[in-house]
C-alpha cells in the first residue's frame, strides 16, 4: 500500500527538496514500502546548518503575536487533517489507530501549549542596590534565543515528541533542524508542511531525512548550533555528549521505570493501569511499566489478574479499532526482545503469558522469578514486557526500584498518604505518579529523569528555558 505524501520530499530550509539516494518507508506489520524519502548526504545537512544561520536572525526578529499565530495555524491545519495524520502515523509507526490518534491530539495541544507559553517568556527586576555602593543602579535580565537548535527524534512518537521539539523553538524564537527517526519520517514531514502552510518563515525550520551515521555527525558536531537536543537511547546519547563540544545538551534517554502495589492498593486499579502502562505502543515507550513490586499479602491476586487482563489483549492489525497492540517498529528489535526473554528464562525467570515472537510482533509478556542478573531486569526492555516481584514492605519496593541506573519515572499505588509520601521522597527519579502507573505524563509538565535516563527537562515551559539565555541588563544612573 502506498500513501500520497509529501514526505517523498524532505524539508530543506522552507523548501521541498528530493535527493539522489532514497530511503524506503516501511510498514512493520507486514514490511510493505509505504513511501520513500531523501537520503540526505552530510554535505546536505552542512548546507542547511548555513542557510538556518540566517533562519536564526529571521526567528529571532519574529515578534511574539506573529510566532503565537503560526504556531496555532500549524496546530489547526493538524486538527483539519486529523485522520490523515493518525493514519500516517499507524502505518508508519508501531502503534494502532487508536494509539495514533491520541497522539494526534496530544500534538495539536502540545503546539497549543507552545504558543500559550510564547507570551509568557518573562525576565525579572533586579534590585542592583542590594550590593553596597550601587545604590544608583537599576536594571532587568529578559530571556533571548540561543540561535540554531538541532533536534534528534525517536520512531515511538513520530509526531508528538517531533512537535515537542519545534513547538518550543518556534515560540522562543529559534531556528530548528529536525533529524527524525529513519524509519519513522513521514509524520514529521507531515508537521513542517502544517508549519509552512501556516506561514513560518523560510530557513526557520528544516526537517531532514536520512540515516544518522551520514548526516548526525554534521548536525550535532557544527559549531552554528548551539543546542541539541535528543530523544532515543542511552548509548546514542553517549555518543552524542561526546561529540558535540561547547552547546547545550538535552537529553530524555529512556528507563526501566517500577511501579509499586501495596496492600491497601485498589488492585483493579492498579491492574488496569499498569497492564495499559506496560504494553501501550507494544511497550515501546520511555514511560514503559517494566518492573512491578508487589506487596507479599497481595502478591498472587495481583498476579492472577494481571496476567488474566494481559491475556485479554488483542494483538494485530494495526488500522483495526479493535487492536490493542501492534507490531515492534521492525523484526529485529522482536528478535531482541526474544533473546532478551530467552536470556532470562535460562537464568529461572518464569514465563506467565506470551513468550511468542511472529515477525514483528511479540505477544505481550509478564515474567516473574527474574534473577537480578538478568540484562532485562537492568536495562530498558522496550518492548511488550513486564516483570513481577513479590516484597516484604515499601522500604524493599524502594530499595529494588532505585538499583537500576535508570530513574525516569516510577508509579505506586496505595491508599496510605504516609507512604506515598514517603516513596516520593525516596524514589530517585524525574516523576512519580501516585495511584497511577509510570506511563502517564501530560505535556505541560516538566519531563525528564536523572541518572541515565538523561539530562534537562522537557514540557514546553521547560523546554523553552533549556532554549533561551538571560541577558542581564544594567544602567549607572546619573547622580544628579
Amino acid at each position: 500500500m502506498r500513501t500520497h505524501l509529501t514526505g517523498q520530499k524532505m524539508f530543506f530550509a522552507g523548501k521541498w527538496v528530493n535527493s539522489e539516494q532514497i530511503i524506503e518507508v516501511r510498514n512493520p506489520q507486514d514490511n510493505s514500502i509505504i513511501d520513500v524519502v531523501p537520503a540526505a548526504t552530510a554535505e546536505d545537512m552542512l548546507n542547511c546548518v548555513k542557510e538556518a544561520e540566517e533562519g536564526a536572525e529571521i526567528a529571532a526578529a519574529m515578534p511574539v503575536h506573529e510566532r503565537i499565530k503560526v504556531i496555532n495555524g500549524a496546530a489547526d491545519h493538524i486538527e483539519q487533517h486529523s485522520g490523515k495524520y493518525a493514519r500516517t502515523i499507524a502505518l508508519e509507526s508501531s502503534k494502532t489507530i487508536r494509539e495514533a490518534k491520541k497522539e494526534v491530539g496530544r500534538a495539536i495541544q502540545t503546539l497549543r501549549i507552545s504558543a500559550e507559553e510564547a507570551r509568557r517568556i518573562n525576565g525579572e527586576t533586579i534590585p542592583f542596590d542590594q550590593s553596597p555602593g550601587s545604590e544608583n543602579r537599576i536594571g532587568y535580565f529578559y530571556r533571548f534565543p540561543i540561535g540554531i537548535i538541532g533536534a534528534i527524534t525517536p520512531f515511538n512518537d513520530p509526531l508528538n515528541l517531533v512537535a515537542h521539539k519545534i513547538g518550543p523553538a518556534i515560540a522562543s524564537g529559534n531556528a530548528i533542524i529536525v533529524k527524525p527517526a529513519t524509519v519513522t519520517p513521514l509524520s514529521a514531514l507531515l508537521l513542517a508542511e502544517a508549519f509552512s502552510l501556516a506561514g513560518l518563515p523560510a530557513k526557520v525550520l528544516s526537517v531532514i531525512t536520512g540515516h544518522g551515521r551520514e548526516i548526525g555527525d554534521a548536525l550535532v558536531t557544527h559549531p552554528a548550533v548551539r543546542m541539541i537536543t535528543f530523544t532515543g537511547g542511552l548509548e546514542a546519547g553517549e555518543d552524542i555528549s561526546r561529540k558535540a563540544g561547547l552547546k547545550k545538551i538535552s537529553m530524555e534517554l529512556g528507563s526501566n521505570s517500577p511501579v509499586i502495589v501495596l496492600e491497601d492498593a485498589d488492585l483493579e486499579e492498579a491492574v488496569d493501569s499498569s497492564v495499559s502502562g506496560a504494553f501501550w505502543a507494544a511497550g515501546q515507550n520511555c514511560l514503559s511499566v517494566q518492573r512491578i513490586y508487589i506487596q507479599e499479602s497481595v502478591f498472587e491476586s495481583f498476579k492472577t489478574q494481571f496476567v488474566e487482563r494481559t491475556g485479554e489483549y488483542i494483538v494485530g492489525d494495526k488500522l483495526s479499532e479493535l487492536t490493542d497492540m501492534g507490531p515492534l517498529i521492525t523484526e529485529k528489535e522482536a528478535m531482541r526482545v526474544e533473546q532478551l526473554i530467552e536470556e532470562a528464562v535460562s537464568r529461572g525467570a518464569v514465563v506467565l503469558t506470551g513468550g511468542e515472537r511472529t515477525g514483528a510482533f511479540y505477544s505481550p509478556t509478564v515474567l516473574t522469578d527474574v534473577p537480578e542478573n538478568c540484562t532485562i531486569a537492568k536495562e530498558e526492555v522496550f518492548g511488550p514486557v513486564v516483570l513481577l516481584y513479590a516484597v516484604a514492605d515499601l522500604d524493599e519496593a524502594i530499595a529494588l526500584s532505585n538499583n537500576v541506573n535508570y530513574g525516569l519515572q516510577a508509579g505506586i499505588f496505595t491508599k496510605n498518604i504516609d507512604l506515598a509520601h514517603k516513596a516520593i521522597a525516596k524514589l530517585d527519579v524525574g516523576g512519580i505518579m501516585v495511584n497511577d502507573s509510570s506511563d502517564y505524563r501530560i505535556d505541560a509538565m516538566p519531563f525528564g529523569g536523572v541518572k541515565n535516563s538523561g539530562l534537562g527537562r522537557e514540557g514546553i515551559k521547560f523546554s523553552i528555558q533549556e532554549m533561551t539565555e538571560p541577558k542581564v541588563v544594567c544602567f549607572k544612573l546619573s547622580s544628579h
